[in-house]
Formats: C-alpha cells, structure tokens, sequence
C-alpha cells in the first residue's frame, strides 16, 4: 500500500498523454492557443509504460489516460493495450473530448475498458462551438451514443462557467433520466493559460445543486463511493446519476487517492502545485526502477496537505494559470 505523509492511500494515476487538443475550449487555454510540445519533449509510450509499470508495483490500482486529447496521439492504443496488460492493475479509463473516439470504442472494450469520461459542457450545437471554437458537436454525441450501444460505463464531464453554459444545467441533468449514465457538473478552475487574476465562483457547488433542486425536488443524495471526488444525487425515477465536484472549492483534499504525470513527465501530487519532480527526465538519464521507486516515495512523503497549500508552496513567480492541457486534468 502507497501512502503520503497525511496518512492517504495513493493508488491512482491521471496520467496524460499529450499537450495537443482537436478543441479549442476557452477555459483550457488561452484564446490565441499554445506552443504545442515537440515530440521529443513528451514522454514517449516506452517511458509511460516504464513509469506504469513502476507505479503499479508500488501500489497503483487505477489509471486514467487523460491529455489534452488522448486520441491525437497516434498509435494510442498501442499504449492502451500495454497498460491494460499490467499485472496488478484493476483499472483503466479514459477521458476524451469524444471527437475522434467512437471507432476505437469496441477496441476499448476488447481490451478491459469499462469506463469512459466524456467531456461535454452544453447539449446545444451553437454553445458547443462557442465553448469549444469547433463544429464538433455531432462526432461528440456519436461516442457517447457508440459507449453506450457497446455498455460502456459513461461519466459526462461538464464545466458550469457563468454566462456561457448555465442554461445547460438541467438539460444535462435531464439526460440521466431515460440513460444510464452520470452527469458531473464540475466547478469551473483557473487552469486556461492566460495568467489573467482569478476572482472565484459565482456557480460554486451550493450553487449548482440548488439550481438542480429548484427543479428536482425530489433529488436523493446517494452515498459517495470511497475517494469520490464529487457529491453524487439522483432525480428519483431516473436511471442515471448526477455528481457536483467542488474542484475549485476543494473539498475533497482530505481523501484524495490521486497523482498525475504530465506529458513532459512531470509529477503533481496535487493539481494545484506546480509539477515537483521530472520522472522522464530520471528515465531519460538512465535511473533504474529501484531508484525511480526511491525518489517518488520520498516525493509522496513531502505531498501538500491539500490544493491551498500546494498552492502556497509554488515559487513566487508561478501562478496556478498553466493551461490545462499541460497539466492532465
């Protein structure tokens, strides 16, 4: 068992594969884009199933491929199918924008993936190129469609952002009522890119729930799974479920299970801190696994106690505004 100087299981890594996005969503970078990173900057597939490999004998059950966009990557299933094959791993997901992976979804299946998590903030056509800056909406709607044919467990990612997609809160949660899958409204971070002061939430998790309520009563709590990072309701009657993750709020610091890699190899022990050692960089020099094992141990013994700390420990000069798409998700 993995555990951090706080006493917390650490047994899931996000871990993302790439910078590079087929979306342009304003609150993940910024207006005019990025610098995308040269090939040799990224981890290769060899190092990631390396790292993997490594982490997964120290105690990581669960991994999610994240990016940027998973699924720009070429040859991504190559890496999928290798991780999939881990012994000791009992989980793999995925999170995507849905815009290229509907053919790869029986594949998914085939190899042990059961959940995806798809990003999706309006069911509106227009919003969606307005969020997004691209004319995307249908290939997305065809995933979740092809996850679901295929009895695929599906999680809708939506980010409430005050005056673009508000309007949207009760037409994603009215889809839970006739599918079988989840809808987590998820609070907006400061993680575009564009450096700019953030000032807080209007839609904060209390908000979005009593928007919900006022037009679900009859909303139930259920009980939270354990490390859940969202609170998880369901309208009575329906067959899908609804989670409200306080990302900015925070108020899952205290459980959480989780640590990412970054596509330069990067490793954050907590979103909010600004990367603590470079892992590709120990491969690339030639360390071998003992010493990688050694050198994350010590860095999982010096782990923030939760995002405002890991916030307060970056150096002076670097704000939390690094465009998500660098960092994973």
């Amino acid at each position: 068992m993995l555990l951090d100087n706080h006493g917390r299981k650490i047994n899931y890594l996000r871990l993302a594969v790439t910078d590079r996005c087929n979306l342009r969503c304003f609150y993940c970078m910024p207006e005019e884009g990025l610098n995308w990173l040269s090939r040799k900057e990224l981890m290769t597939y060899e190092e990631m199933l390396l790292l993997c490999t490594v982490l997964v004998q120290m105690g990581i059950e669960k991994i999610r491929i994240t990016g940027g966009e998973p699924f720009v990557r070429k040859d991504i299933m190559q890496l999928l199918t290798a991780l999939s094959a881990l012994d000791g791993l009992k989980e793999l997901t995925i999170t995507t924008n849905g815009v290229l992976t509907a053919p790869y979804v029986k594949e998914l299946k085939s190899i042990g993936v059961k959940s995806v998590n798809l990003s999706l903030d309006t069911l509106d056509s227009n919003r969606f190129f307005s969020i997004t800056g691209r004319d995307e909406f249908a290939n997305v709607m065809a995933t979740m469609d092809e996850l679901l044919k295929n009895n695929m467990e599906v999680k809708i990612n939506a980010v409430v952002m005050d005056g673009k997609n508000t309007q949207d809160i009760i037409p994603l949660v009215e889809l839970t009522k006739e599918l079988p899958l989840s809808v987590r409204f998820i609070e907006e971070m400061p993680f575009n890119g564009d450096g700019h002061v953030y000032n807080g939430l209007k839609w904060d998790y209390v908000r979005i729930l009593e928007e919900i309520q006022n037009h679900y009563p009859q909303i139930e709590k259920l009980t939270d799974p354990l490390y859940s990072t969202s609170y998880n309701y369901q309208v009575k009657g329906h067959k899908g479920s609804i989670g409200i993750i306080a990302a900015y709020s925070r108020t899952f610091c205290g459980t959480c299970n989780r640590i990412r890699v970054t596509p330069v190899g990067e490793l954050k022990t907590c979103l909010y801190d600004s990367g603590i050692l470079n892992v590709k960089d120990l491969i690339r020099e030639g360390r071998n696994e003992e010493h990688l094992r050694n050198i994350m141990i010590n860095t999982f013994n010096n782990r923030a106690k939760d995002g405002w700390e890991a916030e307060r420990l970056r150096p002076a000069n670097n704000n939390v505004h690094e465009s998500m798409a660098t960092i994973g998700g």
